[in-house]
């Protein structure tokens, strides 16, 4: 980069780390960049706290988006950085201060050496939740400079520096957060019979809900419900009034998330004659799945053949992403950059090797190049 160092621009934004819809530093800092680099060529929009940038190409039959998401997630930084995030409780633990970089440092590229077609940068707030990708797309923003295809990448710690990834068709899951709150009666842990506990309602949901994957759906259907997180009580000789599960539900087709819902409400309509309570429901933040066009994966491929880069098959993940949402009205793919960290995404120590960076640049800037 010519404007900003790599290393520099990563580690400024690493330290602002903002959760959904609050990146208003994030987008402050990013609109100044980019005002270090406009031309007559660029046109910039705001939306929320998201940012579009519109680079006019020399003679265009297409517009190309590029995706980067901005957010960070709330977990408390455990890496002992000297440039760790500065926003007590916050990181970015999933490399979006990476992919905001990348996104800079190849539009500057394609601003100081045009193409024939326009290029849409997109920087997108609240991938993490509630999901920014739907609301975003369906603005008059957007819609004003929607492209005809569409990018996008994400760090991935168990890949080696120099090596990308992906694969045609499904790439991550459909998923679903998960939220029941379970509402009986409390009462003193010696008499049983006068109260409706939670503790032993909940618990009995958790196993049953098991029974949806294993029991109502195609075992052929790649399905998944877990309950990450249970809380009911607050002390030992006491039944509890109150319970509240938290969890998530993963499924490789589309229509399978809608069957498992399904059964859910069945199961909740049952355990609430059963246990005699109010059992209510959230299903949160939706993310439709990540299906990449066979077309762009193999353009994507064929474009790094005269560079450094290594291409490797990905295999499909129960992973989330908000990006399924703009493949399902957009053609594009999405691809897995190596960082080769120690530490998994969403992990308080995880640290992305720096040198990825450049990779990423020359990635996304080459497959920008390539299409036709």
């Amino acid at each position: 980069m010519t404007a900003f160092d790599l290393q520099t621009v990563r580690r400024e934004l690493h330290q602002i780390p903002e959760l959904g819809f609050e990146e208003e530093k994030t987008q402050s800092y990013l609109l100044a960049k980019i005002q270090e680099m406009a031309t007559d060529r660029v046109e910039v929009k705001t939306w929320r706290t998201g940012i579009l940038v519109h680079i006019s190409g020399t003679n265009p039959a297409q517009r190309i988006g590029f995706r980067s998401d901005m957010d960070g997630l709330p977990i408390l930084e455990d890496t002992g950085f000297d440039f760790a995030s500065t926003h007590a409780g916050k990181m970015h633990a999933c490399g979006h201060d990476f992919h905001m970089t990348i996104a800079l440092a190849a539009m500057e590229k394609i601003i100081t050496q045009p193409i024939k077609d326009d290029v849409l940068f997109i920087f997108q707030p609240a991938e993490e939740g509630p999901g920014g990708a739907k609301p975003m797309i369906a603005s008059d923003e957007f819609l004003v400079w929607k492209p005809d295809t569409i990018f996008a990448l994400h760090i991935a710690p168990e890949l080696p520096v120099g090596k990308v990834s992906s694969k045609p068709g499904l790439l991550f899951a459909n998923t679903s957060e998960l939220f029941l709150d379970f509402k009986g009666l409390g009462g003193h842990a010696a008499y049983p019979h006068l109260a409706k506990d939670m503790t032993v309602a909940a618990s009995n949901f958790v196993v049953q809900a098991q029974q949806i994957v294993s029991r109502r759906l195609n075992p052929l259907d790649g399905s998944v419900v877990t309950i990450g997180k249970m809380e009911s009580g607050f002390v030992q000789n006491a039944i509890a009034e109150t319970a509240r599960l938290e969890g998530t539900i993963r499924t490789t087709e589309a229509s399978s998330i809608v069957l498992v819902k399904d059964e859910l409400e069945k199961l909740i309509k049952g355990f609430e004659i059963a246990y005699d309570c109010q059992i209510d429901v959230d299903y949160g933040s939706n993310y439709y799945q990540v299906v990449n066009e066979t077309k762009y994966v193999d353009q994507f491929k064929n474009s790094l053949q005269h560079t450094d880069i290594t291409y490797v098959q990905a295999s499909a993940a129960m992973t989330g992403e908000d990006f399924g949402d703009m493949l399902k009205e957009i053609p594009g793919f999405m691809f897995w950059l190596g960082v080769d960290s120690p530490y998994g995404l969403h992990h308080a120590k995880l640290a992305p090797n720096e040198e990825a960076l450049s990779v990423g640049v020359e990635a996304v800037e080459t497959f920008i190049r390539s299409i036709d």
